[in-house]
């Protein structure tokens, strides 16, 4: 109570200390009005009002000012002000703006709005390179809140989510702020210093609000809003919006402004609607009140996002330039609801300084020294929009909590509770020591916990875990077992892993495994568990080959400079076939029968594929991350994947010392893949492999390249990217050269959002086509079509192809069915 107290004290006391103009901005009924700009005339410093109507204009020099108070759908109001001493309480009301038609003459067949959005389109890349680079403060706020949680998610407690709830289990999950320093350079190029980060309840934590986030320019053709989102004054805004004028007003400078409304020519399509404020004469953005839904924005957790965008004039540089912008949303999914908001406010703007792309690296964000150790005192100094009520109780009670839920007699409490064994822990348990943060226990998984296959007939699994942490998880240390008994083969095997990551900087990761498993030949495991054990009892369909596999491997891994990633492994290992063990099957038919576990030849029944023999295999791989940027923290680096660039793998394979010479092999390997967004049209992914072996003609089955087939027509894979689904699992299997091609397109909505009534459905068309090559046979080749997106509501998971399959000519055609809820 001592500390809450102490608080309030505190924020209250800063307050009046640093507070410089101060004031409540109401409308005419006396209604407070939130995100009001308020700038010093002629400059861009300035502040916004939260959204209690309440703000804080911090300056330090007595003397006159005009003080700019601007909000869209009131007049702009302007106050000359002197001021001998600090602090200064000014109160302002706005009166609203005059909207109206009266000036304008109207076509009765085309709508003004129509004339003024194409000057904007002629005009977008001229306004758009105006501004070449900039330097500016920025400020960021992101807020979080849950209405309504359920208790249980999944059968799972969900608790108080840190003391975040209320007892409507209701309130704010998450809040944060961050100062920081940007500079940009066009066309895309954005580096942020934070000087400043804040977390309510976590004082030694760091905001993940970033200026890269809130980005968005609506001068481009698109933006990437979760899809890319075409703009309204996009190139082709004519072919996805509807224009109308809905009025017109002056500005305080004399400028006409054309309020323009925005409305989706169909449902579904990447755009925005609302509304759009054009300067006329110059065809700049004045401001902007859009709405997208997550349907439009491909995000099926969120129901709407409304952002809103305020320009300021400045004559010096002639540059209408963002000053501020709000983001609000709502989001619902598993019973779980709320909204939120990401404010953020440019200010101290310097034009065209002559940045070149010499001032930026690919670190894209970087925090100060002792960023997240900013006092109450310095926070209310230096925040351009003040807290509300809600969000300054927030801090006080979650930064009271955090000292109470770090005390060891509350983790204690905490803990007993948490580690009492009770009937529902038969499936899982979890013991916890929150203190020393470390956490033991086992787990049967749901789905794959019991199997079925051939060799082992009925297999169950259950796994056991120690995880101890260190340093807020940058460092931890992990014990695992896997333990799974097979019914019918009467066999009992287990594996077991030790690792251990070093850092966060460069993830150094280090880990020793071993034991008895029962592995597929193809190490990429093509076939799950469950569809296997599916297909099996129901179909008669036992397509998973199984070997023995007695092991002990060592593997590490780590970053070696931004962009480049080194994993290498060594292992040891006896390998000893398997044989069918049962027939048990839910269907009866007379001429239905399994086949063989031999890989190579479905009726060689007791027939190994290979002789038992034991091997050692070294690997090594790279991994090229081209045009990589990353976050830089104070203990940690953030890798931020680019979309314009690829990656690519490279890698040597060798297996020697085995007891049989003829096992011993070489391979060397590459990999290239991508997935970008071209503009509109969708999302175009490919994945090219090659490789090749080296004295490796007689080598065993397991060792082979395998390709990743597929004969159940069922897929559990997001994209198709690394499978044929028309191929077996191992007739193309080979111990020689190969190439491997895989090229996908999800139109996202493109061609079939324009079609009458399918445009209803929000169905995505997605095309595909896959090649294999070997020296051994004709070129292998796949093409398939499909449509993705399939479901209702938020529950998109469901996709299916056709395809059709050549070699040598016409092969086969299937349906696949992808399911994308595993």
């Amino acid at each position: 109570m001592t500390k809450k107290l102490l608080s309030v004290f505190l924020i209250a006391i800063s307050t009046l200390v640093s507070a410089q103009i101060t004031g409540n901005i109401t409308d005419s009924n006396n209604e407070p009005l939130p995100f009001v700009n308020i700038l010093i005339e002629n400059t861009y410093k300035g502040t916004t009002s939260n959204d209690d109507g309440y703000y804080e204009l911090n300056i330090s020099t007595p003397k006159t000012y005009t003080i700019v108070y601007s909000y869209l759908g009131y007049k702009t109001v302007k106050k000359n002000i002197t001021i001998d001493k600090f602090p200064y309480q000014l109160d302002v009301t706005l009166a609203e703006e005059s909207v109206s038609l009266n000036e304008v003459v109207i076509d009765s067949e085309i709508d003004p709005a129509i004339a003024i959005m194409r000057q904007a389109i002629a005009q977008r890349k001229a306004n758009l390179e105006k501004i070449n680079s900039y330097k500016a403060d920025f400020y960021s706020r992101g807020l979080i809140k849950i209405k309504d949680a359920p208790e249980k998610l999944l059968g799972q407690e969900v608790g108080d989510l840190g003391g975040a709830l209320d007892s409507t289990r209701s309130g704010i999950i998450y809040l944060s702020e961050t100062i920081s320093k940007i500079q940009f350079l066009s066309p895309d190029k954005l580096k942020e210093k934070i000087t400043a980060s804040k977390v309510s309840g976590n004082d030694n934590g760091f905001s993940f609000n970033a200026a890269q986030d809130v980005d968005f320019n609506f001068y481009n053709n698109t933006i990437e809003f979760g899809n890319e989102i075409i703009t309204p004054i996009a190139n082709n805004a004519f072919g996805y919006y509807r224009f109308k004028l809905d009025g017109v007003f002056y500005d305080d400078r004399g400028n006409l402004i054309n309020k323009i409304k925005v409305t989706p020519k169909r449902k579904n399509d990447p755009v925005f609607s609302g509304y759009i404020y054009i300067v006329e004469d110059q065809w700049d953005i004045y401001a902007l009140e859009l709405d997208i839904t997550g349907t439009q924005a491909r995000i099926p957790i969120v129901d709407i996002i409304s952002l809103q965008q305020n320009f300021s004039y400045s004559e010096t540089n002639d540059i209408w330039a963002k000053i501020s912008q709000s983001m609000d949303f709502r989001f619902g999914m598993f019973g779980i609801k709320g909204d939120g908001r990401y404010t953020a406010v440019y200010s101290n703007y310097e034009f065209n300084t002559g940045l070149t792309r010499k001032d930026f690296s690919r670190e894209i964000v970087a925090f100060e020294k002792e960023a997240n150790k900013k006092d109450s005192i310095f926070w209310q100094t230096i925040r351009p929009v003040p807290l509300t009520l809600e969000e300054r109780t927030d801090y006080i009670k979650k930064d009271s909590l955090q000292t109470l839920r770090e005390s060891k007699p509350y983790l204690d409490s905490l803990d007993r509770a948490n580690n009492k064994f009770k009937l529902g822990n038969l499936l899982g348990y979890t013991y916890q020591n929150s203190h020393k943060d470390y956490r033991l226990g086992f787990d049967i998984p749901l789905i794959g916990g019991v199997q079925f296959n051939t060799v082992q007939g009925y297999a169950a699994n259950a796994n056991v875990f120690y995880v101890k942490n260190y340093d807020d998880y940058k460092r931890f240390f992990r014990a695992s077992s896997n333990i799974q008994y097979g019914f019918s083969d009467e066999r009992l095997r287990a594996t077991g892993s030790l690792s251990y990551k070093f850092n966060s900087i460069n993830n150094a990761y280090l880990s020793l495994t071993g034991g008895v498993s029962a592995e597929q030949f193809n190490s990429s495991k093509p076939i799950s568990p469950l569809i296997n054990s599916v297909s099996t009892l129901f179909f008669e369909d036992n397509y998973m080959k199984l070997y023995d596999r007695s092991f002990i491997a060592l593997n590490y891994s780590e970053e070696l400079f931004n962009g480049i990633s080194l994993f290498a492994g060594l292992s040891y290992e006896r390998r000893k076939a398997l044989f069918n063990t049962t027939d048990q099957t839910f269907r009866n038919e007379e001429n239905d029968v399994y086949t063989s576990n031999n890989p190579l030849d479905e009726t060689a029944f007791g027939v190994a594929p290979f002789k038992t023999h034991n091997i050692i295999k070294g690997s090594v791989t790279a991994r090229i991350n081209f045009g990589q940027e990353y976050l830089s923290y104070p203990d940690a680096k953030y890798n931020v994947s680019s979309d314009d660039y690829p990656t690519l793998y490279l890698g040597y394979e060798k297996g020697f010392g085995a007891t049989d010479s003829n096992y011993n092999f070489d391979q060397i390997k590459a990999r290239i893949q991508q997935a970008f967004n071209i503009k509109d049209k969708g999302k175009f992914m490919y994945n090219l492999k090659a490789g090749k072996f080296f004295n490796a003609d007689d080598i065993a089955f397991m060792d082979y390249q395998h390709f990743n087939g597929n004969q159940t027509h069922v897929s559990t894979e997001g994209n198709y990217t690394n499978v044929f689904n028309n191929l077996d699992y191992y007739s193309a299997s080979t111990n020689d050269a190969y190439f491997e091609g895989h090229v996908e397109h999800d139109f996202n909505g493109f061609l079939l959002g324009k079609v009458p009534l399918l445009n209803k459905l929000n169905f995505n068309l997605v095309v595909g086509a896959h090649l294999l090559a070997t020296p051994d046979s004709k070129p292998y080749q796949e093409y398939s079509v499909g449509l993705d997106n399939i479901g209702w509501g938020k529950w998109r998971l469901l996709r299916i192809d056709y395809l059709r399959s050549y070699q040598s000519g016409f092969q086969s055609d299937a349906i696949v069915f992808g399911l994308k809820f595993f």
